[in-house]
C-alpha cells in the first residue's frame, strides 16, 4: 500500500556522507527550517563535514547571503553522528557517499532495519543505477534518487530520478519536498547520466575527439563554444574543472548501460587518468595550473607564444562583400566599422540599398541608446559602396561570399571572382556546412581560397571559424586570423570538414536531445531545464532548436551524418518528423513548442 504525503512527515531529514555534496545537501535542508541528522563513518570525516559546513556557511554570512544570527540557527538545525541508528527518526534518508554500488547497497540494507516503514531512502548518485541500488531494501518502491548538482547551496537543479518500482507517492512528495527548499526538480527515469550528464558528456566526448585527432587547439576548441554559443566556459577547460577521473568514470558507466559508441571515453582521457593529469586538483589536465586546486592557466609547451601573434601577410584596404541579406549586412557594418572601405555586390540596386539601409538601422538602436553617435554613422556609411557588378570588385584586397548556402550557386561564384580578382587577393566564403575546397577547385588559385565563418548577428557576435583546406596557404590562413583580430572578433582555426568546431559539437548534442524526447524519457520543458540549470547554458536544446530552425538543424545533422558515417550522428526521426509536418519553430509559430499564443 502506498503512503499518502499526509501522513509522511519529512521534518527530520538524514544525511549520509558529509564530503563537499553530503555536506551541501545537509546545508541545503537546514537552511530551510528542517532538523538535519548527517552521518560519517568516523570522528576523522565528522570533523571534515562540520568543516565543510563552518566554512560555506561563513563565506554566505561574508557575502550578506545570511546574517551570523541565521548561520548559528542554521548549524543548531544540525546533528552530527557516526551511528547511522541516529537517523531512526529521519521521514527521508540522503546518501552522499563515496560512488561504489556495492557500498550505497550494503548502506541501504543496513538502513533498513533502521529507519520507519514509510521513510524515504534516497540516493545522490549521478551514474549508477538507481534501481540497483534499491534492490538492496526489503521496499524498493521507497527508494528514488535524487541528484544534486555541486555546490548544492548554490546550484538550483536537482535530477529527480524514479524507477520502474518507485512508487508514485514517494515520488510525488519527493519533488515536493525538492521545491520546498527552493530547487527546481525535473523528473526523469533510471538511465545512467540521467537528463544533464548524458547530454553534457557525450559533448564532452565528441571535444576530447576534437582535441585528440588535432583538429583544432584546446584554446581554439574552447574559444569556439564559449564565443559561438555563449557557454560559460569550453569543453576542456570545463572537464578539467570536473576531473578527468570523474568524466571516465561516468562516460565508461554510461557506455556499459547504453552501448552508445559516442559516450565510449576517448582513449586520451584513459591515458591521462593513468597518468595523473586529472584536471585542476592535480594542476594538470588539458590545460597546466600553477598549482593543484588552482583556477590559475599557466604556460606550458602547448600554449600559443606571444611572438606568434597573427599578422596580415597581405595587404588589406579594401573588402568586397557578396551578398545583401542579413549575415551579409552584418559583415559590411563589422568591416566598415573598424576603418576598411567595403565594397557591397548585390544583384539589384535595390537590394543593394537595402545594406545600407539595415547599417543605419542599427546605428540608429545604438545612437538611441547612447552607444554611438551621428557624426560615427556617417563616417561607417562613407565607407560602404554598392554595385551590382561583380566586375568592380577586381581591386579589392579581399572578398567575402555570404550569397545562399547552395554548392552550385558558391562554386559558379568562385569560377568568376577567379577571373575578375587581382592576383593575391583572398577568396572567403562564410558557409557553415558546405565543402569548401570544392569552391576552392573551381578557382586556378586554391591556395588563396578559405572559410570565414561569421556567426549570427555578425556585429555581435564574437567569433568567426576560420577554415583551411588542403591546399590553404599558411599567410592566407595567418593574415584571415590576423584580419579577424583587427575587426574586433576571435578567430578560432580548424580543417575543413563538416560542421566546423562549433557545429559538428553542438548539433549532436541537440540531436541527443530530440533521441531523450524521443524516449519519452523526460519532458521538453525538464530536458530545458536540466541543461539551463545543472550546466549553465543559456538556453535548452529545444528552446535553441526552436530558434535555429528545425529544418536548418535538419540539414546539418544530415550533412554531419554524410560525413562523419557515425550512426549516432543519423538525425532523430521526431525531428525529421516535425520538418515534414512544417514545424520549424519559432518562425513558424509551431516546432518543439507551440508559439501561436505567445
Amino acid at each position: 500500500m502506498t503512503t499518502s504525503s499526509a501522513e509522511r512527515s519529512f521534518a527530520t531529514v538524514g544525511v549520509i556522507g558529509l564530503g563537499t555534496m553530503g555536506a551541501g545537501i545537509a546545508e541545503v535542508f537546514a537552511r530551510h527550517g528542517y532538523t538535519v541528522v548527517g552521518v560519517e563513518k568516523d570522528e576523522e570525516h565528522l570533523a571534515r563535514g562540520r568543516q565543510y559546513l563552518e566554512h560555506s556557511t561563513a563565506r554566505a554570512v561574508q557575502r550578506e547571503k545570511m546574517t551570523e544570527d541565521e548561520r548559528a540557527e542554521l548549524i543548531g538545525r544540525i546533528t552530527l553522528s557516526t551511528s547511522l541508528k541516529d537517523l531512526s527518526d529521519a521521514g527521508i534518508v540522503v546518501e552522499a557517499v563515496v560512488e561504489s554500488l556495492e557500498t550505497k547497497k550494503a548502506l541501504f540494507r543496513e538502513l533498513d532495519d533502521i529507519v520507519s516503514p514509510d521513510a524515504v531512502l534516497a540516493t545522490n548518485t549521478s551514474s549508477l543505477s538507481v534501481t540497483e541500488i534499491s534492490t538492496a531494501n526489503s521496499r524498493p518502491g521507497r527508494v528514488i534518487g535524487v541528484h544534486f548538482f555541486n555546490p548544492a547551496p548554490v546550484q538550483d537543479l536537482v535530477e529527480i530520478v524514479r524507477t520502474v518500482v518507485t512508487e508514485d507517492q514517494v515520488l510525488a512528495d519527493v519533488k515536493a519536498l525538492v521545491e520546498a527548499v527552493g530547487k527546481n526538480p525535473v523528473v526523469c527515469g533510471d538511465k545512467a547520466g540521467f537528463i544533464a550528464n548524458t547530454l553534457l558528456f557525450g559533448y564532452l566526448n565528441h571535444a576530447v575527439s576534437m582535441y585528440e585527432g588535432r583538429y583544432a587547439s584546446r584554446e581554439d576548441i574552447d574559444a569556439a563554444m564559449r564565443f559561438g554559443c555563449g557557454y560559460p566556459m569550453g569543453p576542456l577547460a570545463l572537464l578539467d574543472l570536473i576531473g578527468l577521473d570523474t568524466a571516465y568514470t561516468i562516460l565508461e558507466t554510461m557506455y556499459r548501460q547504453g552501448r552508445d559508441r559516442l559516450h565510449a571515453p576517448s582513449p586520451i582521457l584513459k591515458q591521462m587518468v593513468t597518468a595523473g593529469w586529472l584536471g585542476r586538483k592535480t594542476g594538470r589536465g588539458f590545460y597546466t595550473y600553477e598549482a593543484p586546486d588552482s583556477p590559475v592557466v599557466v604556460a606550458d609547451d602547448q600554449t600559443p607564444s606571444a611572438d606568434e601573434k597573427p599578422q596580415l601577410r597581405h595587404e588589406i584596404q579594401q573588402v568586397g562583400v557578396v551578398g545583401t541579406g542579413t549575415m551579409a549586412s552584418g559583415i559590411v557594418e563589422v568591416f566598415a566599422k573598424s576603418g576598411y572601405d567595403v565594397l557591397v555586390v548585390g544583384r539589384s540596386q535595390e537590394k543593394v540599398d537595402g545594406v545600407s539601409a539595415a547599417v543605419t538601422k542599427n546605428f540608429d538602436k545604438q545612437i538611441q541608446r547612447g552607444r554611438a553617435t551621428e557624426e560615427a554613422k556617417a563616417e561607417v556609411l562613407a565607407r560602404i559602396t554598392g554595385t551590382t557588378s561583380l566586375d568592380d570588385l577586381a581591386t579589392v584586397d579581399i572578398v567575402v561570399e555570404a550569397i545562399a548556402e547552395d554548392l552550385a550557386i558558391k562554386t559558379t561564384l568562385f569560377e568568376n571572382l577567379d577571373e575578375i580578382c587581382k592576383p593575391g587577393a583572398i577568396l572567403a566564403t562564410t558557409t557553415s556546412s558546405l565543402p569548401i575546397i570544392a569552391c576552392a577547385q573551381a578557382t586556378s588559385r586554391p591556395q588563396d581560397v578559405i572559410g570565414m565563418h561569421f556567426f549570427n548577428p555578425a556585429p555581435v557576435m564574437k567569433l568567426v571559424e576560420v577554415v583551411s583546406t588542403v591546399v590553404t596557404s599558411e599567410d592566407v590562413t595567418e593574415t584571415t586570423r590576423a584580419l579577424c583580430d583587427k575587426v574586433g572578433k576571435v578567430a578560432v582555426s580548424c580543417g575543413d570538414r563538416a560542421g566546423f568546431i562549433v557545429n559538428a559539437l553542438l548539433f549532436p548534442y541537440l540531436n541527443d536531445a530530440v533521441r531523450m524526447l524521443e524516449a519519452h524519457y523526460a519532458t521538453a520543458d525538464d530536458i530545458d531545464t536540466a541543461m539551463k540549470l545543472g550546466c549553465a547554458l543559456p538556453m535548452g536544446p529545444f528552446e535553441l532548436l526552436d530558434v535555429v530552425g528545425n529544418d536548418v538543424s535538419l540539414a546539418i545533422q544530415r550533412e554531419l551524418y554524410l560525413e562523419f558515417r557515425e550512426p549516432g550522428f543519423a538525425p532523430a526521426p521526431l525531428l525529421e518528423h516535425l520538418v515534414t509536418a512544417g514545424y520549424l519553430g519559432r518562425k513558424t509559430k509551431r516546432g518543439f513548442r507551440d508559439y501561436s499564443t505567445r
